[in-house]
């Protein structure tokens, strides 16, 4: 019987760059506007280093304009503008599959066939999960410096009072004072979009295509399970539009797949391994990366989500994430 090998099948540039242009589209986050594709980190993915700073202007003050007079001698001061920046850091990621062929020839179909199908699913719920462990690492952040202005945690409340309403969104999205309404998507787990859901708080909206767009009250609604669940308590992210920069590239100098043929592997009948590579980097907007303690080359999804790693270095109406606590 005579197997079709992966080797036959792939061409490794063109799979990496399906794989990379997937990853960037088909995430409901990203479908949702809430990740933005910066050109900036885009540029930076396949150069050296392990983080790279992107510099930012604030605005002007508020100051009380001048009273203007007739004396010469009496000069006007003016003032400067002040400038920060955000320190962002990639990841450089890896996986591999592998099968025996022996296994393929016996089950009648190719096994790395079905992983190679399945890759570029693999990497879109990896960055997903990268994001959501951000999230968790900013709101600790929040919480630790910052006075946790960008939360509200009714889960201590009693009764009703604890749990997921539109009048606790609304008081979630008012943490961002008069720049509430640039708040575009809602980030619910399953469990809130249920409750949600029984209290008629959800609409669709029909698409050509036969699907149909999630809303509540007219904001984007994105259910993952990967959103923070501790002790009952929820964890709701209000989000606004480019509320996360990210890209994603191939490696510069290793290929973004290979494919690894083990001629010897089970006696001689062979093992192959699809190799896969990324370069990630996912960054909430108005913070910048903490260094700290990493202890790999890139940062893991439990250390992103460490409050020591993110500081925020802008005011917080310029910051466009807003987090909600219930029951």
């Amino acid at each position: 019987m005579a197997t079709v090998r992966l080797a036959d099948i792939i061409e490794p540039q063109v799979f990496t760059d399906y794989i990379v242009q997937n990853t960037m589209e088909k995430t409901a986050l990203v479908q949702s506007g809430v990740m933005a594709l910066n050109a900036v980190i885009a540029e930076q993915l396949s150069a050296g280093a392990h983080s790279f700073n992107v510099p930012f202007w604030n605005d002007i003050g508020n100051e009380e304009a001048n009273v203007v007079n007739d004396d010469p001698a009496d000069l006007s001061t003016p003032n400067k503008i002040g400038s920060g920046k955000q320190l962002i850091r990639k990841a450089f990621l890896h996986n591999s599959w592998s099968a025996m062929n022996l296994a393929s020839e016996i089950s009648g179909s190719d096994a790395l066939a079905r992983i190679q199908s399945r890759v570029s699913a693999y990497w879109e719920r990896q960055m997903q999960r990268r994001l959501v462990a951000s999230l968790k690492g900013v709101l600790a952040g929040n919480v630790a410096n910052n006075s946790s202005d960008m939360v509200l945690d009714i889960s201590g409340a009693v009764g009703d009072a604890a749990k997921f309403s539109a009048t606790a969104v609304i008081d979630a999205t008012a943490e961002l004072g008069d720049a509430m309404d640039t708040v575009t998507a809602i980030g619910m787990h399953s469990d809130i979009y249920r409750q949600a859901l029984k209290n008629d708080l959800i609409d669709t909206v029909p698409q050509s295509d036969g699907s149909v767009i999630r809303t509540f009250r007219g904001l984007a609604v994105i259910v993952d399970d990967g959103l923070p669940l501790a002790s009952g308590n929820y964890t709701t992210v209000l989000f606004g539009a480019g509320a996360v920069g990210y890209a994603v590239a191939e490696p510069r100098v290793a290929a973004g797949t290979e494919v690894e043929n083990l001629p010897s592997a089970g006696r001689g009948g062979g093992q192959q391994i699809l190799h896969s590579r990324l370069n990630l980097a996912v960054h909430p907007s108005g913070f910048s990366w903490a260094e700290g303690t990493v202890d790999g080359e890139s940062p893991t999804i439990a250390e992103l989500a460490d409050a020591s790693h993110w500081l925020r270095v802008v005011e917080r109406k310029a910051v466009p994430l807003a987090f909600l606590i219930t029951k």
